[in-house]
């Protein structure tokens, strides 16, 4: 039986994205995306509405600011409580799955998309996609990328500016380009947090 390239592209081989079941996905996505960027402010819902259907899958309570893009909407998987702060963009080509309290700070960027290494053959306009899969309790700073086939564990903090090459593990602090562990999250974190939150409370 025949592959069809939105398998290839699925199953992280190579393919070709000028593919006529692609490129009606693609053409859905775009407009759903020129509906959702020209809302205004205050549209919550409306925006909700649309990237319920833009998602492939989408927990409760899912909030994405504008501007977002993306490549086709379908294959991004968020769970609850999900935050996407301004100009987040998902290169979409195989599955990105996040999972529940995951927020992104602005300029997000995660990449599945890759490229031949070899110039003839990248040439050709082949190319490939890796899923990228974020746990659990998850906070992504300002203008991170992740790049396509990285796995980030739960309870995780990704500082400002890195570039997540690898996978990184649960219950860590990660910062950098490349990306890498600087220390683990310890109970020491939680009594800080914790007692911060109760003063907080206190002054209310």
């Amino acid at each position: 039986m025949k592959i069809t390239e939105k398998e290839k592209m699925l199953n992280g081989e190579l393919y070709l994205a000028q593919d006529k079941e692609l490129g009606e996905m693609s053409l859905k996505c775009r407009s759903l995306l020129d509906r959702f960027n020209e809302t205004k402010f205050g549209e919550y819902e409306k925006r909700s509405e649309i990237i319920k259907e833009l998602f492939g899958k989408i927990g409760k309570n899912v909030n994405v600011n504008k501007p977002f893009f993306c490549d086709y909407g379908a294959h991004i998987e968020v769970g609850d409580n999900f935050y996407a702060n301004f100009d987040c963009l998902i290169l979409d080509v195989n599955k990105v799955i996040i999972g529940n309290n995951v927020f992104f700070a602005p300029r997000v960027n995660i990449y599945t998309a890759g490229h031949p290494i070899d110039k003839d053959v990248r040439n050709t306009q082949l190319e490939f996609g890796k899923k990228v899969v974020i746990g659990d309790d998850v906070w992504v700073g300002g203008n991170v990328v992740i790049n396509p086939g990285v796995t980030i564990g739960s309870n995780v903090v990704i500082g400002s500016g890195s570039v997540v090459t690898k996978d990184i593990p649960s219950g860590v602090i990660a910062v950098g380009n490349p990306c890498k562990v600087i220390r683990k999250i310890t109970e020491e974190d939680k009594k800080y947090w914790n007692l911060k939150k109760d003063e907080y409370y206190l002054t209310k």
